[in-house]
């Protein structure tokens, strides 16, 4: 980790940010170039006091997680986060596929939920973006390369990714994510990477084989999902699906209704991460 690169780097692409850039007004008295350092921490899901000491060269290594989050908050182009990682000290994760830049208007409405688990995904099961609370109870799926990256693939191929869900959902699940993927590949059948993902899983699950020759077609947009934390239990939340205009990309927001259990257990969980809620 490379303390003093770090802190101006960061420094600099802060101060290269317009508050117009990332959502927030300018204001008539502004008098700091850029965005302030409390704004960049907001926008991460982390304390200013922590984002401070890395730019005055004084704070811990940040973990992956929490320079992906950075690089998110900064807006950094591929090459700009492959750079932040190594100064950080971390090896820079590979590149998702070209439909993996996520839009600026769907970033800003990523950040307004901070108390809300929300994520962006490809129309493959692509992690694009997660903000913190997303993290906290899916994972953290930053560090997935090659064919891993799909969540589809992960799901028939390695069964420790069927966890996150009851064993009583996974026949349901499999069908979802599968004509999913059928719709996905009407659309980039000529892609590599989705090519590669249907010949991996056509030779390796016979579960896939047999959902694949259905031939069904579906993107879902609404869904009740039961999810499998390893703490807190199993949490039922409603997940709508925002699908971009190109239909490559969604944005996913987990929801529970208000007092309801899963409410509890979703605010308990914002409160383990230190994200200041008065309640979800």
């Amino acid at each position: 980790m490379d303390r003093a690169q770090l802190a101006d780097f960061l420094r600099r692409r802060r101060e290269a940010l317009l508050p117009r850039d990332v959502g927030f007004a300018a204001g008539v008295r502004r008098r700091t170039q850029g965005l302030r350092r409390e704004e960049v921490a907001l926008l991460a899901g982390m304390s200013t006091d922590y984002y401070s000491r890395l730019e005055q060269q004084r704070g811990s290594q940040p973990s992956e997680q929490m320079v992906a989050a950075i690089a998110r908050a900064l807006r950094l182009q591929p090459d700009e986060r492959d750079h932040l990682y190594l100064l950080a000290g971390h090896q820079a994760p590979a590149r998702p596929g070209p439909s993996a830049a996520v839009h600026a208007a769907t970033l800003r409405i990523l950040d307004r939920l901070h108390d809300t688990p929300a994520v962006v995904i490809s129309n493959v099961g692509e992690t694009l973006a997660q903000n913190r609370l997303a993290v906290a109870l899916l994972g953290d799926a930053s560090g997935y390369t090659g064919l891993a990256r799909s969540f589809v693939w992960r799901w028939f191929a390695d069964p420790a990714a069927r966890l996150i869900y009851p064993e009583a959902d996974h026949e349901r699940h499999s069908r979802v994510l599968v004509s999913n993927l059928r719709a996905a590949y009407v659309r980039r059948g000529q892609d590599p990477f989705v090519q590669e993902i249907v010949t991996s899983l056509a030779a390796a699950s016979p579960e896939f084989v047999a959902l694949w020759e259905r031939h069904e077609v579906a993107v879902r947009r609404m869904d009740t999902k039961r999810i499998v934390h390893p703490e807190l239990g199993v949490i039922e939340l409603d997940c709508q699906g925002f699908v971009a205009e190109s239909e490559t990309q969604k944005l996913l927001v987990y929801t529970a209704a208000p007092g309801s259990h899963a409410a509890e257990q979703l605010e308990t969980l914002a409160r383990r991460e230190g994200i200041l809620t008065s309640g979800i």
